[in-house]
């Protein structure tokens, strides 16, 4: 069993938790990911590493509630335990010869950037991250991201922090004005990876994507997690998750994302009442 012993909600439908988990902390690197399972009935889920401490044997995950198995861990609480939590899993990331860097994250992939541009800034990289959000109410690990890179920039969809836009409008800022960046790093939804990788192929930057598609084993046997690079076929779970984004097939990776969308939903609905069940044994058992 895998012990909660942090948890903390970043905001409305995000979560970070600490679980203890020692061989994996010991091990993990940035670009990696755990598998988890919450117990016997529950399904298996793929989550980033979002910070490890080799030290305190913990392992940073950091999730949104969107679906019937974040929701119903977002129940668990300090002193909880999983039933599994499987990990390093993929490979981790690569950052030999980078010296100026930009290091991209999109909504929850922020999280996932975060990992990324600290490793980069202990190395001695210069690191300029670029983040967005739709909303002020949704940014999260500001004060970690500030402490991480040499220059933070923010952007909002709807303009709320004073800077509206989109990560490729602070990128091509950047760009334009002459900042020699030699990698670029992108992490966050597809889409947003997309314009990332068109973007910088103008400017002739290598650009590096972390893939999380759905995954079942971690190992390649189920070849759920697919996807198309350069023309042949490569597992995220262990040939990534992190791939050249210039050589990417985008229609094929985003039409793949969005074939269980209905079953999800249904899913979702089905265990409503489960959820809402388990949450008020929670409040009983806390009135006890």
């Amino acid at each position: 069993m895998f012990q909660i012993v942090k948890k903390r909600a970043l905001h409305d439908t995000v979560t970070l938790m600490e679980v203890k988990a020692p061989a994996v902390a010991r091990k993990a690197k940035p670009g990696q990911f755990i598998i988890l399972r919450i117990d016997e009935s529950g399904e298996r889920i793929p989550l980033t590493i979002a910070g490890s401490d080799p030290l305190k044997g913990t392992i940073t995950i950091i999730f949104q509630k969107v679906g019937y198995t974040t929701k119903r861990l977002d129940l668990l609480n300090e002193g909880d335990a999983l039933l599994d939590f499987v990990g390093p899993l993929g490979k981790a990331s690569e950052f030999e010869g980078m010296k100026r860097v930009a290091v991209i994250g999109g909504g929850l992939g922020v999280a996932i950037a975060y990992p990324q541009a600290k490793a980069l800034h202990e190395m001695g990289v210069e690191v300029d991250v670029i983040v967005g959000f739709r909303n002020t109410g949704l940014m999260i690990l500001m004060d970690e991201l500030k402490a991480a890179c040499t220059n933070l920039y923010v952007m909002t969809d709807d303009g709320s922090n004073g800077h509206k836009g989109f990560v490729t409008t602070a990128l091509e800022e950047q760009l334009k004005a002459g900042v020699p960046y030699d990698h670029v790093i992108a992490i966050g939804p597809l889409v947003m990876m997309r314009a990332v990788c068109g973007l910088t192929k103008e400017y002739d930057i290598p650009t590096i994507v972390s893939m999380n598609p759905i995954m079942i084993d971690g190992t390649g046997m189920c070849g759920c997690c697919r996807v198309t690079v350069d023309g042949k076929m490569k597992f995220a779970c262990v040939d990534g998750p992190d791939f050249d984004g210039q050589q990417i097939d985008w229609n094929e990776a985003i039409s793949r994302s969005r074939m269980y969308r209905q079953e999800e939903a249904e899913s979702l609905e089905k265990h409503a009442c489960n959820l809402q069940n388990i949450e008020l044994q929670k409040k009983r058992g806390g009135e006890d």
